[in-house]
Formats: C-alpha cells, structure tokens, sequence
C-alpha cells in the first residue's frame, strides 16, 4: 500500500472514485509523459475525474486522464489530451491486477498524481462499484460523525 503524500506533492485527485467505490487495494505506478504533458501537469493542467486504467495485452493503459495541451509548444511537439498512456508496473503486479478485474468485475479508477522524486507518478486501485444503498449508507454515516463532532466540541466550549 502507497504511504500518505504530504499535499505539495499531489497534482490531482479522484473524489469521484470514493464516492462511486468501494476501494479494495491501492498500487503505486509509473506513468509513461511526453514533455509537453509533463509542463502541463506542473501548470496544474490535468483532469482526472473520469480517469481509469485498464490492462490489455499484458500492459496497463491509463484512459479519461485529460492533459490539456502546453501553450507554448509548436504544432509539431504538442501532445493529444486524452491519449492513452502506460503506466509503468512489474509484470507480476499487473498480471495480479488483470486477475483480479477479470474475477470480481472490479475496476481500475484513477485516484491521484502526484510527484515522487521528480517524476510523474499515478496511484490506481482496485475498486467495486457502490451501489445506490452504499452511498446513502456512506452519506448517513458521514452526517452521524459530522454530528457527533459539533457536539463534543458544543460540550467542550462550556468547560472554557
């Protein structure tokens, strides 16, 4: 499992991932950049919400992920912004990955960018889709804490 990134490192995260599932594993991995995609991330000119990543021929590709090209590069050296890219991982780990989509119908979401000694890297995990009770369950839960928390520090402002 990927440690916790302090958040000047982070690029971009998935909210919409935690919502819509339930997220079984995490896995860290390279992404495969072209130049003017790597200018435009540090820009902050990436969108990952519809992102995931999918295994095919024994590779791992990453889809949705929305680079917006780099201003000032010429036609020549400029970049698709929704291209697939590879992501970089052993082969073992994505034939564990393939296994696992191919078991369970579970999904790759995207869950963030973010930098690890200067480079580009993407953390993907292994999700079941939520069902519409999930959420509604997810939502009551998080209201019941937000509750909780008002009143203990309602109770904790009269001891002062």
């Amino acid at each position: 499992m990927a440690k916790k990134q302090a958040l000047g490192n982070l690029i971009a995260s998935n909210k919409k991932a935690g919502r819509d599932f339930e997220i079984l594993s995490r896995h860290e991995c390279g992404i495969e950049l072209r130049g003017t995609e790597v200018k435009s991330i540090r820009e902050g000119r990436v969108n990952v919400s519809d992102a995931f990543a999918r295994v095919e021929k024994g590779q791992l590709f990453l889809y949705g992920c929305d680079v917006q090209p780099w201003e000032t590069a010429g036609k020549w050296f400029q970049h698709e912004a929704k291209r697939p890219r590879r992501l970089l991982m052993h082969k073992k780990e994505i034939l564990k990955l393939e296994i696992q989509t191919a078991e369970r119908g579970a999904a790759l979401p995207l869950l963030r960018l973010y930098w690890r000694n200067g480079k580009v890297k993407a953390e993907i995990g292994v999700g079941r889709g939520k069902t519409h009770r999930d959420r509604r369950y997810d939502l009551k839960s998080r209201v019941e804490m937000l509750e909780a928390r008002r009143e203990v520090s309602r109770f904790n402002k009269g001891f002062h």
